[in-house]
């Protein structure tokens, strides 16, 4: 354990938890340098335990030989920051969550073929921004048995530090990359299913969806909803039936009442 105790914000190491913005972190000179930031000990527990790796830790120095005690112990060698809890607060800008922050590297990215080689079920998420929909999003994935998660370049960064949290780790257990084209799906054998309003939907609940051997639901924001381009080349344009006039759910509750509906069983 390499303990370093800080006394001023300028102090060399700690700026990947203060002056780097989420873009700085992600889009380092080396790819290989490229990082993310992991809050709380359970979320960091899980990204371990799914082979991130660490590189550096920030915790008040009462969780050195408490709640962070485990991870500092898996951790190795890396640098443990610490110092007055005002202080770390001043440095990240909030009260740390549970007291401990933790700087990893991000994996290599792997292909849509990689990942979606066995998958049956997967989700595009195409043009969502919102941080907590993509944390929830996740969370439900992992949750209701979607094999893998593919993102439109337009989508916010699943390693965001806010996604990350509010997925309570599930961020670390679905395995997900970026998608180019639709492409590339429909190689690989996959029927795509586009959750939107239209005149042609049919409702979820239809026998002809859950034969379906390979399927990609897609999701699109709540505000403007999947672009027209994308409902046109669907296989199926699919709608939620809704009572009391309701016309549409948050695209994370949206999601998981689809995960559910369209699980392999």
């Amino acid at each position: 354990m390499k303990v370093i105790r800080i006394t001023s914000l300028d102090e060399a190491g700690v700026q990947v938890f203060a002056s780097l913005t989420e873009a700085q972190l992600r889009n380092r000179l080396r790819p290989e340098d490229a990082l993310f930031i992991v809050e709380s000990p359970k979320v960091i527990r899980v990204a371990l335990d799914a082979g991130y790796e660490p590189v550096s830790l920030l915790c008040e120095e009462k969780h050195i030989i408490g709640d962070a005690a485990d991870i500092i112990e898996r951790c190795g060698n890396i640098p443990v920051y610490t110092g007055e809890r005002q202080l770390l607060a001043q440095l990240t800008g909030y009260t740390l969550t549970r007291g401990v922050l933790c700087a990893m590297r991000r994996p290599r990215m792997k292909s849509v073929a990689e990942i979606c080689q066995t998958a049956r079920r997967v989700v595009v998420i195409e043009g969502v921004t919102d941080t907590t929909n993509i944390g929830a999003i996740f969370r439900s994935a992992a949750a209701l048995g979607i094999d893998a998660v593919l993102l439109t370049p337009d989508t916010c960064d699943p390693l965001n530090r806010r996604s990350v949290r509010v997925s309570m780790g599930s961020v670390f257990l679905v395995p997900w990359t970026w998608l180019d084209s639709y492409d590339t799906l429909r190689s690989s054998g996959f029927q795509t299913a586009a959750m939107a309003l239209s005149d042609n939907s049919i409702s979820l609940g239809d026998p002809l969806l859950k034969v379906i051997d390979r399927l990609a639901i897609i999701m699109g924001t709540e505000g403007d909803g999947l672009p027209q381009s994308t409902i046109d080349r669907a296989d199926h344009v699919v709608r939620i039936p809704m009572a009391h006039g309701v016309d549409s759910l948050n695209v994370a509750a949206a999601a998981a009442v689809a995960f559910w509906e369209l699980r392999v069983t």
